[in-house]
């Protein structure tokens, strides 16, 4: 049953609700964390940083790329969803600049639905920020249609937090 997308203020490491949750963000393919949305993530816990960098470590012997998701269960009933949609990092040059975005709206689009899939199999909702529109320089008008398509158009609940 199709939902519509809630939009709330508020921290999206903070999920709210009850029942199983998943927090989803976007990573890049260059194994970098330390910007942006995942410092939140690395104050709260440690597990999916590990995971990532373990993940990003190893990725000739396991499915690490863009499109990629990798779960981590951070507490019982919730879990962290490092997807893989941004290829490289910019410079706060390139930034600034206006150079080029690592967002790779087709990546997102596969991680979403394995991500509705699980969130599906768990019977979880999805809580995220507005993924791939932060440092990978992505635009929500692109990303938003993707979760309805691959989440709420699926019966997945999904809350998007915007810092206040």
């Amino acid at each position: 049953m199709p939902s519509e997308i809630i939009y709330e203020r508020g921290d999206a490491t903070a999920p709210r609700g009850s029942g199983p949750r998943v927090i989803a963000h976007v990573c890049n393919d260059s194994g970098g964390w330390g910007r942006g949305f995942v410092l939140a993530l690395s104050r709260r816990w440690r597990a999916p940083e590990a995971a990532f960098r373990r993940w990003y470590r190893d990725r000739q012997r396991n499915d690490f790329g863009l499109g990629a998701v990798q779960y981590v269960e951070v507490e019982p009933g919730l879990w962290v969803a490092n997807m893989v949609g941004q290829h490289g990092i910019r410079t706060a040059a390139e930034r600034a600049a206006g150079i080029g975005v690592p967002v790779r709206y087709e990546a997102i689009d596969a991680a979403l639905a394995s991500l509705g899939d699980k969130a599906l199999a768990l019977g979880a909702s999805v809580h995220m920020p507005r993924i791939g529109c932060g440092l990978a320089g992505g635009r929500w008008e692109m990303v938003e249609p993707l979760v309805t398509r691959r989440l709420t158009g699926r019966g997945v609940p999904v809350t998007v937090y915007d810092l206040a």
